[in-house]
C-alpha cells in the first residue's frame, strides 16, 4: 500500500462498477478522497443537467461513505488554476478515467506533463466507451465517416478484444478529507424549481441505474427495434442521463444484454444505438470545428431566418403542430424527449421554420437532462443535413403523418397537450380541420404558425441554393 493518499478526479462516472480509476486508488492506498471540480461557467447553460448533477453528487457521496470515501465539491473557475496551485505539494498519488471531448483530452495532456515535471505520480484510465476513440480507423488510417461501416468495425474489434479482468472497489482503512472551502451539492441547483418535476420521475444514481437496465432487458429490448418509435409506450430504455453521468458504463451496458442468451433484432438494434454514441465520440475529436459550426462547409453559406416569435412558439410548444408541441413540452417538464419526437422537433425547426440547427442545440442544451455534446450536436446536424453521416436534405418530416403513424389513438398528445384531448383519433393530428363549437382555434389552441406545404416548399428552394 502506497503511503501517499490517493485522489480520484471525479468527472462523468458517478459508479463503483467498471471506474477504473477509482478502483485502482483504492487498491493502491489506505486512504482515498475523491473530488468534484463544479465550474459554474460549464453548467450555466445546462440548467437542467445542474439538478441531475446535483443529485448525483449526494448519491454517490452516500454510497463512497460505505467504503470510507469522502468525496468533496470544490467550485473553480479554472481546472488550470486548481491543478497549479494543488501540485505545489506532492503527497498524494491521483487518478482519473477520460472524458472524450476535445477540451478535455487537450487538459489531460497539459495535466499529465506538469504532473511528469513535477514528479507527482498519476495513472489515467479509459472513460465511459466500448474502445479508445482513436482505435476504430478505415484501412487506410483514416476515420469513418458513415456510421455503418464504423460500427461494423467497432463491434468487431470490441469483441475480439481480451475482455480486462474485472476489479473491485476496496474499502478503505479510514476516511479522510483533503481539499478545504468545499461546497455542498445542494448549491449546485438550479435557481427556478421547475425541476421538482425531475423529482417524480428520476433517481440519479448507481444502483437504480443497474435496476433500470434490468428492467429494460427483462421487458422491453426484445421489442425494442418496433417499439422505440412509439413515444405513447415506454418502448425505449430511458438510460441516456445515467450513461451521459457515467452511474453506467457502456460496458456493463453490452455484458448484460449479451447475457440474455436470445440475442434478438431489438438487442443489436439497442447496440448499435450505443454504436452511434461511440461513433459522434469519434466525429467531435476528429472534427473539432462540427461542435462550434457545420461539420460540412457548404452549409455555412445556407440562408437561415431569424424569427424571434417562431423560435418562441417552438420552445414552449405551441407551434399548432400537436406532435412538435408534444414533444417540446415533454422536453420541459421531464428533462428527456422521446428518440422519434426529436427528430420531428428537430426537422420542424430546421426545416419548417428555417432557424438554424445551433437555435435548438442550445434550448436542448440547457433542458436535457442526457444532454452530451456529441450526441446533441452530431444529432442536430444529422437532422439538419450538415452532419457526416447525415439524412438527406430532401428528407423532411411532414408532424401531420408522423403523428398519424407512430401516435395513431394520440395518446401521447393528449398527454402533454391536454387542451386536445376531446379530440378524436381522425383530427387529433390536425386539429385546424375540426369542427366543434366547443373548440375555438386560436383560443383553445393554436393556429400552425406556417403551413407545412409552403413551408416544405420554401426549405426545398433553401436547400438546392447550397
Amino acid at each position: 500500500m502506497e503511503k501517499k493518499i490517493g485522489l480520484f478526479w471525479l468527472r462523468d462516472d458517478f459508479r463503483t462498477v467498471k471506474n477504473d480509476g477509482l478502483i485502482e486508488a483504492t487498491r493502491n492506498h489506505d486512504q482515498v478522497v475523491v473530488f468534484y471540480l463544479y465550474k459554474q461557467d460549464t453548467y450555466k447553460d445546462q440548467e437542467a443537467q445542474k439538478w441531475w448533477l446535483s443529485k448525483s453528487l449526494i448519491s454517490f457521496r452516500k454510497k463512497l461513505n460505505n467504503y470510507n470515501i469522502s468525496l468533496q465539491v470544490v467550485e473553480t473557475n479554472s481546472f488550470k488554476i486548481f491543478f497549479d496551485k494543488l501540485t505545489k505539494k506532492n503527497n498524494f498519488v491521483i487518478y482519473w478515467n477520460k472524458v472524450y471531448e476535445p477540451d478535455y483530452l487537450k487538459f489531460d495532456e497539459y495535466l499529465s506533463s506538469n504532473l511528469k515535471k513535477k514528479s507527482i505520480n498519476f495513472k489515467r484510465f479509459k472513460g465511459n466507451t466500448l474502445n479508445e476513440i482513436d482505435e476504430i480507423k478505415k484501412n487506410d488510417g483514416t476515420p469513418f465517416k458513415v456510421f455503418t461501416p464504423f460500427w461494423r468495425a467497432a463491434e468487431k474489434y470490441y469483441i475480439e478484444k481480451v475482455p480486462s479482468k474485472e476489479k473491485i472497489i476496496k474499502k478503505c482503512i479510514k476516511k479522510k478529507n483533503y481539499f478545504e472551502n468545499c461546497i455542498e451539492p445542494e448549491k449546485i441547483l438550479p435557481r427556478k424549481n421547475w425541476f421538482e418535476n425531475f423529482e417524480k420521475k428520476w433517481l440519479p444514481d448507481e444502483e437504480n441505474a443497474l435496476k433500470e437496465l434490468q428492467n429494460f432487458i427483462n421487458d422491453r429490448i426484445s421489442n425494442y427495434s418496433e417499439g422505440r418509435n412509439f413515444p405513447n409506450i415506454v418502448g425505449t430504455s430511458k438510460l441516456s442521463p445515467f450513461i451521459k453521468f457515467g452511474q453506467l458504463h457502456v460496458e456493463t451496458i453490452w455484458k448484460e444484454c449479451v447475457k440474455k442468451k436470445s440475442k434478438t433484432i431489438g438487442t443489436s438494434k439497442f447496440l448499435a444505438e450505443i454504436g452511434w454514441r461511440e461513433f459522434n465520440h469519434t466525429l467531435i475529436n476528429y472534427f473539432p470545428h462540427m461542435l462550434k459550426g457545420n461539420y460540412s462547409k457548404k452549409f455555412n453559406k445556407f440562408p437561415w431566418e431569424k424569427n424571434s416569435k417562431f423560435l418562441t412558439a417552438w420552445k414552449k410548444g405551441l407551434t399548432g403542430y400537436p406532435i412538435v408541441d408534444a414533444g417540446m413540452r415533454e422536453l420541459y417538464s421531464t428533462g428527456w424527449m422521446h428518440n422519434r419526437v426529436r427528430m420531428i422537433v428537430g426537422s420542424f425547426l430546421v426545416k419548417h421554420l428555417l432557424i438554424n440547427w445551433k437555435e435548438g442545440e442550445k434550448y436542448f442544451k440547457n433542458c436535457l437532462l442526457d444532454y452530451s455534446p456529441a450526441n446533441n450536436i452530431a444529432g442536430w446536424q444529422w437532422v439538419a443535413g450538415s452532419g457526416a453521416d447525415a439524412a438527406p436534405y430532401f428528407r423532411i418530416f411532414n408532424p401531420i403523418l408522423q403523428g398519424e403513424k407512430f401516435d395513431k389513438e394520440g395518446e401521447y398528445v393528449k398527454k402533454w397537450v391536454p387542451e386536445l384531448k376531446n379530440l378524436s383519433k381522425k383530427f387529433i393530428h390536425k386539429p385546424w380541420e375540426y369542427k366543434d363549437k366547443n373548440f375555438k382555434l386560436g383560443s383553445d389552441y393554436p393556429f400552425p404558425i406556417v403551413n407545412h406545404e409552403e413551408a416544405r416548399a420554401k426549405a426545398l428552394k433553401a436547400f438546392k441554393q447550397i
